[in-house]
């Protein structure tokens, strides 16, 4: 059986996205993720009812002003090379500007059967798994890498 690398990433926002403080972020939401979506290796990423960021759907998480991000890749190098060697690496560097990093904030890969795709319950299962049990196969974070047979690997 193919896998493929799913990947959820949570942060509270520091106001809403129709708050100026969040211009800069919300003005290329969609630009970046259109490049995520044109990157070699991306399969699939979670979107609104009308085609938007993630950020706009309601999560199962109790906290409010979540961004919630959910993507599926071939691999792990070709999402982290999107990740750390494109535009999104600005965000990611200067995401206090956007993010309240007191807030919950939350990182989680797993492996799926070629073909399947997350959903939001997913997600919050596998975030709550490397909560409690830290890295495994069945969840990790760029700390403690897995491929699909749930060998441990570095990149």
């Amino acid at each position: 059986m193919e896998y493929h690398l799913a990947q959820a990433n949570i942060s509270k926002f520091k106001a809403p996205l129709e708050n100026a403080s969040m211009k800069e972020f919300v003005d290329f939401l969609e630009p970046v993720n259109r490049f995520a979506e044109e990157s070699p290796g991306f399969i699939w990423r979670l979107k609104d009812g009308q085609g938007r960021s993630a950020s706009y759907i309601e999560t199962p998480f109790k906290e409010e002003l979540l961004a919630i991000n959910i993507s599926v890749w071939e691999d792990i190098p070709s999402f982290k090379d999107f990740v750390y060697g494109t535009v999104h690496s600005y965000f990611l560097r200067n995401k206090k500007k956007w993010f309240d990093l007191k807030g919950p904030s939350a990182f989680v890969m797993w492996w799926i059967p070629q073909g399947e795709l997350p959903t939001l319950a997913m997600a919050k299962d596998k975030i709550d798994l490397l909560e409690k049990q830290g890295e495994t196969p069945e969840a990790f974070s760029m700390k403690s890498l897995y491929d699909a047979s749930g060998k441990r690997i570095k990149l």
